[in-house]
């Protein structure tokens, strides 16, 4: 049987495209060789380019994804196992780009990603299902802002975020009234779109969820002990924080954020890796937003759960592949 051509492919249009290569290069060191041939692709705004052994760079042909290096034969890769963090790779852009090629991929489909990509929506579509999250005020880019009428609904402090999600650019704590307005232009440089959330006090608890072997488990929930104000992109790409796996919750606790985190997967209809961050507030656990291309590098939290569940990451992303092998 002839070895399944993987093209790991990483980097980005965001900020993030830095821990995307990084989550790359592990992706690409554990996939089985004896299964696999392995290769990566690298997409970046201004170029999307193929690395040979020698690290050479060959343009990808956009039209059908495929690569020609020095003359050789034309490859196209059986699989690619999308591991980009932020757009194109987590917001649908490339899913729908890939689909529309025919190209089989890891992960969740283009509308899974687009939606989980947005946290209103996500918040709005999960509520259905019953799964609670912090109190909300949304705003469009040019409208107006009533202070009075946004603080009296949410209370002090608040949290102001755009509403596409990323590393935590742009996010802020808001404490006194006078900060609002300023909060809201960070945020607003980011994305068109806004969210001011109502302050949950309680332990923030990042819970890994994956499709494994054709069941949907729970790898692992981490406790996240921020030294700055809360979990920045500081905290989560320079260590200002403290994650603790397990988190310290007691059975009834921890078995709560389970259900809620699968039901949370299931009910969108998530496939292959995800992190979704929650407030634990009085032993309810409130959603924050679910990452469909969570961060996969040595660091990272989901490796270190898949560590800890007993999961290999050579058969976690194995089993990646093979699930998008099978895909129609």
């Amino acid at each position: 049987m002839s070895k399944k051509q993987v093209a790991v492919v990483m980097g980005g249009y965001s900020d993030e495209y830095v821990v995307s290569l990084k989550s790359g290069q592990l992706i690409y060191d554990s996939l089985d060789r004896n299964l696999y041939d392995v290769y990566k692709v690298v997409i970046l705004k201004d170029e999307w380019y193929f690395l040979d052994e020698n690290n050479q760079k060959h343009a990808i042909n956009k039209g059908d994804f495929s690569v020609t290096p020095n003359h050789q034969d034309t490859l196209r890769f059986d699989v690619c196992f999308n591991i980009i963090h932020g757009t194109p790779g987590e917001n649908g852009i490339l899913q729908a780009y890939w689909d529309a090629i025919g190209q089989k991929y890891t992960g969740c489909d283009f509308y899974q990603s687009a939606l989980t990509f947005n946290k209103k929506d996500t918040l709005a579509v999960l509520s259905k299902y019953g799964i609670p999250s912090a109190k909300s005020v949304y705003l469009r880019k040019g409208e107006d802002i009533n202070v009075d009428e946004v603080i009296e609904s949410l209370g002090l402090p608040v949290f102001v975020k755009p509403n596409q999600s990323g590393s935590s650019l742009g996010i802020s704590k808001v404490k006194e009234k006078s900060g609002l307005l300023a909060a809201t232009e960070m945020a607003f440089k980011e994305d068109d779109e806004i969210l001011i959330e109502s302050f949950l006090d309680g332990m923030e608890v990042s819970v890994g969820v994956i499709d494994y072997k054709g069941e949907t488990i729970v790898l692992g929930i981490t406790e996240i002990v921020p030294q700055n104000e809360f979990f920045d992109y500081e905290a989560k790409y320079e260590g200002a924080s403290e994650e603790i796996t397990p988190a310290r919750i007691d059975d009834e606790t921890r078995i709560r954020i389970e259900e809620i985190a699968k039901r949370a997967y299931n009910s969108l209809g998530m496939s292959g890796f995800s992190r979704s961050e929650f407030i634990l507030m009085d032993g309810i656990p409130y959603m924050l937003e679910m990452n469909t291309n969570p961060g996969f590098s040595p660091a990272s939290i989901l490796p270190q759960q898949a560590k800890i569940y007993g999961i290999s990451i050579a058969d976690l992303c194995g089993n990646e592949v093979e699930k998008a092998l099978s895909k129609n």
